[in-house]
């Protein structure tokens, strides 16, 4: 059964062909799902070559450059810490485009400020980097098996559509 993450990827892939652009992954709570989608694609090696999952602040730190400062302060599900792995991810691996997720895909971990489903997506390409919060239900996967992993799927499926969006407004200008 393809799925709407499926035909996501299908579509990230086909656009970054068809750009002529590379990209990478920095995940956190999605645990290398978006990695996956990606892979899962014929022909996405042409287009993707590079996917870190740092789930631990010690590889964001070691891998991404995230500053300790700024998980100490903000902590892992914020917009600086998305805006630091994305811009990471998109150096070490030299990729024209990069995508980073951190948030709590539940069921524990929530608190007032930060419920469950929280999420931080970060994109970068070349001079513009952004970071915007969600706050995921999971109810776009009624398939999923449990909360955690519709919060995952859906946090993917967004992170998929953000390089769509990103690339669409890099060929507007």
């Amino acid at each position: 059964m393809v799925t709407k993450l499926d035909k996501t990827a299908e579509n990230v892939v086909q656009l970054l062909k068809a750009h002529g652009l590379t990209a990478a992954t920095a995940e956190s709570c999605t645990g290398g799902l978006i990695s996956a989608e990606l892979t899962s694609v014929s022909g996405s090696s042409d287009v993707f070559g590079f996917g870190v999952c740092t789930y631990a602040n010690e590889a964001k730190m070691k891998l991404l450059g995230v500053k300790a400062e700024t998980l100490d302060t903000v902590g892992a599900v914020s917009e600086e810490t998305a805006v630091q792995m994305a811009e990471g991810v998109r150096k070490l691996s030299g990729a024209d485009i990069a995508v980073s997720v951190t948030g709590i895909a539940g069921p524990t971990g929530g608190t007032a400020e930060k419920p469950v489903g929280t999420v931080y997506i970060g994109c970068s390409m070349e001079g513009r980097t952004l970071a915007v919060r969600y706050l995921f239900t999971g109810k776009v996967f009624p398939e999923a098996k449990d909360s955690r992993e519709a919060v995952r799927y859906e946090t993917a499926l967004t992170a998929l559509d953000t390089i769509i969006k990103e690339i669409q407004k890099q060929g507007d200008k």
